[in-house]
């Protein structure tokens, strides 16, 4: 599709970045560390940036979050209340004996609760890492014993359906704080008493910008789910690639869908958002195409980042959804999650009068790394630019998928705009992951030289625009959720009808990927639609609906390598009619 072009005069608001070349030349991470407010002795805390700094700067009472109910009531809480609160919890938590570095997990929906616990875990200097709501038991227990969770913060119903059968294998969780206030299961602690009982004044802890403070699990194409380490030091990007990439400014509504329990749903839409002073939307009922035109447009969201899978649903909804109403403040709309196609992108023309602005990050990079800009032209379906501050190229990759290196033990990098080969980053920017909490191999495979390697393959066009080709690996997309095939299989394999496993993604016109299961069952088990109704309904209680299979299918056996690895790449060409490449491995072609 062509090219939507931009004049960043004819803008509503002047962009932040208004001049890309110029602003890239002379960008420096220095001067935007030198920006945010810091502590004294050169201590950086994310919760001081995010909530303390605007109170102290005389904005306590400008709203830091518009809660929006399942019945679609609302009620604010201003900076000064969240500095409050986050103060009350950082004490709950001293009081108990939870100390610097410690691991805090929330398991929480989109309600006040978690904005609470993950800010005031920070005060305090331990470390906090988001649960999704939707996991089941399995995925709970992996992540809890994989970050040594001492702490975590939920609901009463979520403990009893996903916590308690596995508690009795997480030794080091001391604490559990329920929010629920008239329901308090045995082995767990009401917060809200705990709350009204601490103080609300805390001095937040000098931590240092190169102290831990989040833990994001990724899943990976084999093993246990990877929990990548961030930073205090993180925040800087944060900032930055929130006032370039999403042009926020302090007087934006800014409505982020993303649950906190992916990183992007913690970056975009916790910290940045508080870090620049904006009112943030925050929709606890799931998403409904009717219900989010009216938030768009009655609580006038002027920036607004979302889903490819949730952009998908509001196009098939069709016009009917939006009810006539036309959001009046919109000026700014983004997508992250997986590569937004041409259509959706100009879908946002006819919708709202605003073409779609893709970007492209990852977990690992803590933060926005590739973007379409407010004030730069749009090419549907490119991810677009590096940001200021992020060198990224096409790294050149051999038959075997291995990078290909020069004499100076740097991988060669590729100039041909025709030629695909790996996305990668020149590390060294502040959100940076600094490694896989007890997976020191798995964190050094992702680089190559001073090349931080994506796993995305990708071309790069003449005018610098960055296009996805396809995974390297076999990690799933479905609904901006990353899923490891290997966390599914595991899962089924428990039913005891299941011998072997294989699990791959499938296209779906709404979600990107849904996850598809071919299974292989022990002696005694044929296939049968009852069966295959109840494995459904296993993996849905072991995993959640999110991270559960769509589809099974029984096969009398799997593909596999001569050391008897499933091959899943052929799964996938099979399915879907694809090549079938390299079967040389393969234990019976």
């Amino acid at each position: 599709m062509s090219t939507i072009r931009k004049d960043a005069t004819s803008l509503r608001v002047a962009p932040n970045l208004t001049d890309y070349e110029t602003t890239r030349a002379t960008f420096r991470w220095d001067d935007e560390r030198a920006a945010l407010a810091g502590l004294p002795g050169g201590a950086l805390n994310i919760a001081h940036e995010a909530v303390d700094r605007h109170v102290i700067d005389g904005r306590a009472d400008h709203v830091a979050f518009r809660y929006v109910t399942k019945s679609g009531d609302s009620h604010d809480v201003t900076y000064g209340d969240l500095a409050r609160v986050t103060n009350r919890f950082a004490n709950v938590l001293a009081a108990l004996g939870v100390g610097r570095g410690d691991r805090v997990f929330t398991l929480l929906g989109r309600v006040p609760p978690l904005h609470a616990a993950m800010l005031g875990t920070l005060k305090l200097g331990a470390v906090v890492s988001p649960l999704f709501s939707a996991f089941g038991p399995e995925p709970v227990r992996q992540r809890l014993r994989i970050g040594d969770g001492r702490v975590l913060v939920t609901t009463a119903a979520f403990y009893r359906r996903k916590v308690e059968p596995v508690r009795s294998d997480l030794p080091g969780l001391a604490h559990v704080l329920v929010v629920d206030e008239d329901d308090v299961p045995d082995g767990t602690s009401a917060l809200a008493p705990l709350l009204a009982a601490a103080d609300d004044r805390f001095d937040v802890a000098h931590t240092g910008p190169d102290d831990l403070a989040l833990v994001h699990f990724t899943s990976g194409t084999t093993g246990t789910p990877k929990g990548a380490m961030h930073v205090h030091g993180a925040v800087v990007a944060h900032r930055v690639t929130a006032r370039f990439a999403l042009d926020l400014h302090a007087d934006d509504v800014f409505w982020c869908t993303a649950d906190p329990g992916w990183v992007t749903g913690t970056s975009y839409g916790v910290i940045a958002p508080l870090v620049l002073g904006v009112t943030s939307i925050v929709d606890e009922a799931e998403y409904d195409a009717r219900r989010w035109y009216r938030i768009l447009d009655e609580q006038r969201v002027s920036v607004w980042y979302t889903a490819p899978t949730a952009i998908r649903r509001m196009m098939r909804a069709g016009a009917a959804a939006s009810e006539g109403r036309r959001p009046a403040a919109l000026r700014f709309i983004a997508s992250v999650g997986e590569p937004l196609n041409p259509e959706a992108v100009r879908w946002g023309l006819d919708a709202f009068g605003l073409p779609i602005h893709d970007n492209w990050w990852q977990t690992e990079t803590g933060g926005i790394m590739i973007a379409n800009f407010a004030s730069c032209d749009v090419k549907p379906g490119s991810m677009g630019r590096p940001l200021p501050g992020i060198d990224a190229a096409i790294m050149r990759r051999d038959a075997n998928g291995d990078p290909v290196i020069g004499t100076d033990g740097e991988p060669e990098l590729v100039d041909d705009p025709a030629e695909s080969g790996e996305l990668v980053l020149r590390a060294g920017w502040p959100s940076m992951f600094r490694g896989y909490l007890g997976q020191e191999e798995r964190y050094r495979k992702c680089f190559v030289g001073e090349w931080y390697r994506s796993g995305d393959l990708a071309t790069r066009d003449a005018d610098g625009y960055f296009w996805f080709v396809g995974r390297a690996d076999d990690v799933i997309k479905s609904a901006g959720h990353l899923i490891g095939p290997f966390e599914v299989e595991s899962a089924l394999m428990e039913h005891p009808a299941i011998a072997e496993a294989g699990v791959i993604g499938v296209p779906d016109p709404i979600a990107g990927e849904t996850v598809k299961a071919f299974v292989c069952l022990r002696p005694g088990y044929g296939p049968s639609e009852d069966l295959r109704r109840e494995l459904y309904g296993f993996a849905r209680t072991r995993l959640g609906p999110a991270v559960a299979p769509k589809e099974i299918e029984f096969r009398d056996d799997l593909p596999k390598t001569r050391s008897g690895k499933i091959m899943r790449r052929l799964l996938r060409a099979r399915e879907l009619g694809l090549p079938e490449g390299d079967l040389s491995t393969l234990e019976q072609p």
